[in-house]
């Protein structure tokens, strides 16, 4: 459900739509790492539907090894992928520097998929697509944008090609999110590719903010330190958000909370710069980054891990698979006092998944940690549309699709999805495999067309 790549073909005209990281499984990381399916000087132009690493994060490789084009994407999405992307490399320098030094990699000479310098090469190419207007992005080729919710900058892409309309959905918001604003409608097209990451699954009807403090209540009463990782874009947000009103409604104490993501203290502006595409007023905003105290060096990231509870620390990666958040799993996990909070999906082959699913020994850094702390999942905090918000998105369309194809949701969350829509709809809908080529001009009355 990770590595989000689409591309078009068209004559004398080739456009991917989204280019992402593969994240999770080993099988599905080392796809980062495989010769890209085509050669990237032959693409003219990628366009972003937002900028998750999931979508985004594959850029820098994919300009390294010789695409030329430009990158078209919202005006959110283009200052959001300033921070990620620039991060995103650093990360990685600096776990193949570690790796290299304390011998956790079996590489001798462990290397960054890329650097900080190919992530400044990408970030040269892009260019601002306002939204709901059509722009030319090759020959045959016009794209328009539409606000998908889900996180800032985020949108589904419309594609005209040759007579046809293709619709790619990206990753739709939720209509009743406490940040974000709802999806636009369904405008319709005769192609949709759809995502699928809550295709099988309903969010809780929990308040995620009376969980929260539940928690944070327990945790408190007996001195300990609640981590909760969270995307830095989106997720770190919604935590703060409920956070800062529970803190004002007095339901939970007033310990230490820090903010340990530089990356989420970075994009506090970019919140500030786009008041019409979130619910929150500039007051709420400014509380909303007052609550927690910013921790931006290492060195003030280590002294967290000697100060002990009670506190809450809110850092990322969402899913525990890389950034500050493991230095303080390292150093809290493994004592029962504590808590960690998940909240939102955890793809298959993350610590998240694995923590969810009952592990009790996360290897990090190279060593099995012990994990004893109290560990929640608050699901109904994702920021994702879960399968009823996909079918009543879908149904707001003025015609019904000729094709659906279900992507972006592992096998059975996808395949859930695809039933659905054939039951309830009556569209005709199907999971295309990786690496799958349909045809776009496919007859409505026949399968569609796939070659592996």
């Amino acid at each position: 459900m990770t590595g989000s790549r689409y591309l078009i073909d068209a004559p004398g005209s080739r456009v991917l739509v989204d280019c992402g990281l593969f994240q999770g499984f080993k099988v599905l990381r080392d796809r980062n790492w495989a010769k890209f399916p085509v050669d990237p000087s032959s693409i003219d132009a990628v366009v972003l539907t937002h900028a998750h690493l999931d979508h985004s994060g594959y850029l820098p490789a994919l300009v390294r090894d010789g695409f030329h084009g430009r990158i078209y994407a919202s005006r959110g999405t283009v200052e959001l992928c300033r921070i990620m992307l620039l991060d995103s490399a650093h990360l990685m320098e600096e776990e193949a520097r570690l790796a290299a030094k304390h011998g956790w990699s079996r590489h001798k000479q462990p290397r960054p998929l890329y650097t900080i310098d190919d992530a400044v090469r990408a970030l040269e190419r892009f260019v601002v697509v306002p939204e709901e207007e059509d722009v030319r992005v090759a020959d045959g080729i016009t794209a328009r944008l539409r606000p998908a919710g889900h996180i800032l900058g985020a949108m589904s892409v419309y594609l005209d090609v040759d007579g046809r309309r293709v619709c790619f959905t990206g990753d739709l918001g939720r209509p009743d999110d406490p940040l974000m604003n709802p999806p636009h409608p369904f405008d319709g097209a005769d192609v949709l590719v759809t995502e699928s990451t809550y295709g099988n699954r309903l969010h809780s009807d929990t308040d995620p903010e009376a969980a929260l403090g539940e928690i944070v209540r327990r945790t408190a009463r007996r001195n300990g330190v609640v981590l909760i990782p969270a995307f830095a874009v989106g997720r770190t947000e919604t935590v703060l958000l409920h956070l800062s009103q529970l803190l004002d409604r007095g339901e939970i104490p007033d310990v230490p909370i820090y903010l340990n993501s530089p990356m989420a203290i970075s994009v506090a502006d970019v919140y500030r710069n786009h008041p019409g595409e979130h619910r929150l007023s500039t007051a709420e905003i400014e509380r909303l980054y007052t609550v927690a105290s910013p921790v931006r060096s290492v060195e003030e990231s280590k002294l967290l891990n000697r100060r002990g509870g009670p506190m809450i620390i809110v850092s990322a990666s969402g899913m525990l698979t890389g950034g500050r958040i493991l230095h303080h799993l390292q150093a809290y996990g493994p004592d029962a006092r504590n808590a960690i909070v998940l909240t939102g999906f955890q793809a298959g082959g993350t610590r998240g998944a694995r923590l969810l699913g009952g592990e009790r020994t996360l290897r990090i850094f190279g060593r099995d940690v012990p994990i004893r702390a109290d560990v929640t999942n608050i699901e109904s905090m994702s920021a994702h549309a879960d399968a009823d918000d996909i079918l009543a998105w879908m149904r707001t369309a003025g015609r019904p699709p000729q094709a659906v194809y279900v992507t972006h949701g592992e096998p059975a969350a996808a395949d859930a999805l695809r039933l659905r829509i054939n039951r309830e709809l009556g569209w005709r809908a199907s999971v295309p495999e990786h690496h799958g080529v349909v045809s776009l001009t496919a007859p409505a009355s026949g399968e569609p067309v796939v070659t592996i």
